[in-house]
């Protein structure tokens, strides 16, 4: 029998070259989910800027998408088959203008902080539901662990929100959680889809501008022309590219190189950020129980991103 040659690794014996390629696919992807994070967490504090001002957020979503279409345009040029067009209605649903609906009406009833603070940090938990209901992957126990923290570290920062005096809107938070779902929905049916981040990006922009800018246009809801210029060009850069454009993609590859959960559970780190650029933009320090609150979050989604072990157990 021939001597094994020592430079090959033995029959069944872990390739060390393929360790070090998942270890780079998760560096990788973990830097396209905080991106996303970036973008997302900068969302809320530029949109709460503009809604307290000169326009809604209607103005905000018709920009959002109408831009976003517009530039992606060129790749809906390509053949697609007709599977593809359907799967981007879907995601056009779930993620496209009727989930940033739900989010502005539970903006509209809460606030745009509690916002920040719920649909970000719910879309992982849902995930992890879904996943484990639909899909029969079950999570393993340091996922449901995580999955917990994060879910009382937003029960702790809901709390903390209504010390002040103003209970939050029940229906206001059940809109966001509706958001939350529709979210993670999106991120399960992504991966089985086989579209690319581009394609997906575009086919959501595509079907939500071309249902929701005519009835935009037609109701007479938006206040672009009572807005400053200079306002609009921001909002329609951030909106436009960065919101639809930029986190689109970036959430796309990281759910294709993360996983669904992992990715979704990387969102909920959105309030923390959030908090961040509270602090500094607008010059919000979080309370003792919010900070509290959001150590939680981060201990939950250093749990749930654990790689999962082939066995299947978290």
């Amino acid at each position: 029998m021939p001597a094994e040659s020592p430079d090959r690794p033995p029959d069944g014996a872990p390739d060390a070259s393929d360790g070090a390629r998942s270890s780079r696919k998760r560096l990788i992807g973990f830097l396209w989910a905080v991106l996303t994070v970036s973008i997302f967490a900068g969302w809320f504090v530029v949109t709460r800027f503009s809604v307290t001002r000169s326009l809604n957020v209607w103005d905000l979503t018709a920009l959002r998408y109408g831009i976003g279409a517009i530039l992606l345009a060129p790749v809906l040029l390509r053949d697609l088959p007709p599977k593809a067009w359907r799967n981007g209605f879907i995601f056009s649903v779930l993620w496209g203008a009727p989930f940033a609906a739900m989010v502005a009406l539970g903006v509209q009833m809460t606030s745009a902080g509690r916002a920040a603070s719920v649909t970000p940090t719910l879309m992982p938990v849902f995930a992890g539901l879904l996943g484990w209901l639909l899909l029969r992957q079950p999570p393993g126990r340091a996922r449901l662990a995580g999955y917990a923290a994060i879910a009382a570290g937003l029960c702790g920062l809901v709390v903390s929100a209504s010390s002040g005096g103003v209970a939050p809107s029940l229906l206001g938070l059940g809109f966001l959680a509706l958001a939350a779902a529709m979210w993670a929905g999106y991120t399960l049916l992504l991966r089985g889809s086989g579209l690319n981040p581009m394609q997906s990006a575009a086919l959501i922009c595509f079907w939500s501008g071309l249902i929701f800018v005519p009835l935009y246009v037609v109701l007479g809801i938006g206040h672009l022309g009572q807005a400053p210029t200079a306002e609009i060009a921001v909002q329609g850069v951030y909106q436009g590219v960065l919101m639809s454009i930029v986190a689109l993609i970036s959430f796309n590859r990281a759910v294709t190189l993360l996983g669904a959960s992992a990715a979704a559970a990387m969102i909920a780190l959105v309030p923390v950020i959030a908090s961040l650029l509270a602090i500094i933009v607008l010059g919000e320090i979080p309370t003792a129980a919010e900070g509290i609150s959001i150590a939680f979050i981060v201990a939950g989604v250093l749990l749930a991103t654990r790689p999962t072990p082939a066995s299947g157990r978290g």
